[in-house]
């Protein structure tokens, strides 16, 4: 009986799946599954069985600091995750799951939490969705909005890939046409942008050898894929070097500057995306933001768990 609660401590606390024990205890991992989730889990008797479906609520792990954001799990459904930044991931970082990312559905469960609470929340850290925004200014107003750097530096990659792509493409049409150019690497005008693609999200610093010499004969033959670069790792310095607000707005003004010089239009959609959320991305450079680590936590953790996987067998 002790072996079974010991199982039971070792699903409940870590992300792994019951057939995983099989060679490290001489189990079947069907059996410990079944009884699992069957009985150990007690599911049966679980409050939260009439709508767990639809979402979750746990208000006793409410904080000042918390996280919003949407995140796909089994059969790439979309679930809205709230999360108490101060138990970075653990047990209790929970608020609420939510399927969907509507906030008209999402607001009147997370309503259900008391006003007291709330209202003490300080700060939320959010990405830039329109909905995200609704949902925090109507359930949690006294709360400062955040919008942390990974949305925002992911929104500049985006656009950067995007002129990358572009090229391919028409490299792809070059060599249909029987135009193969050959570098002194041995790749081809299409292998030369399709194997370019991760590079152009790291840091010089941190590129390998191949990676200097493939980005080398890039951005001689597509000058305007190094401009975007460019500005990229700009950001991306801002980011890293900046914690005064103050200091980050002036930076800031200049790269917008810099975009309007460049005449990229994909970055042009980003200044405007920039100019309509300017305070909540400036409030990041003051708070170290997490969520993404968070969420990355939650999808292995509860991948495995019983209100993810088979809800409608218990």
């Amino acid at each position: 009986m002790s072996s079974l609660f010991f199982l039971k401590d070792l699903l409940d606390r870590y992300p792994i799946a019951s057939q995983s024990l099989e060679k490290h205890y001489g189990i079947s991992g069907r059996t410990v599954q079944r009884h699992y989730k069957h009985h150990l889990s007690e599911y049966k008797q679980w409050e939260q069985k009439s709508h767990c479906e639809d979402y979750l609520l746990f208000p006793a792990n409410m904080g000042p600091y918390l996280s919003i954001d949407e995140t796909a799990f089994s059969q790439g459904e979309l679930y809205t995750i709230i999360t108490n930044k101060a138990n970075k991931g653990k047990k209790g970082s929970i608020i609420a799951m939510i399927k969907g990312t509507n906030s008209d559905e999402i607001t009147p469960i997370l309503l259900k939490i008391s006003d007291l609470k709330r209202r003490k929340v300080k700060e939320v850290t959010l990405d830039m969705a329109g909905s995200m925004n609704r949902i925090v200014k109507t359930c949690f107003p006294r709360a400062q909005r955040v919008i942390d750097r990974f949305h925002v530096q992911k929104l500049v990659y985006d656009a950067v890939q995007n002129i990358r792509i572009k090229h391919r493409w028409e490299a792809i049409e070059e060599e249909n046409d029987g135009q193969v150019c050959v570098y002194n690497n041995g790749d081809s005008k299409k292998q030369l942008l399709a194997r370019s693609r991760y590079l152009l999200f790291k840091a010089k610093s941190k590129w390998t050898y191949t990676q200097c010499n493939r980005a080398k004969l890039l951005f001689l033959e597509f000058p305007d894929i190094e401009k975007a670069y460019i500005l990229a790792q700009k950001l991306g310095f801002i980011y890293e070097n900046t914690t005064i607000k103050e200091v980050a707005f002036t930076r800031l003004t200049r790269w917008f500057r810099s975009i309007e010089e460049s005449g990229f239009k994909s970055f042009e959609s980003i200044r405007r995306t920039f100019e309509r959320n300017y305070e909540n991305i400036l409030n990041f450079l003051t708070i170290k933001a997490y969520i993404q680590v968070v969420n990355a936590t939650f999808r292995g953790r509860y991948k495995n768990q019983y209100f993810i996987r088979g809800k409608r067998d218990y």
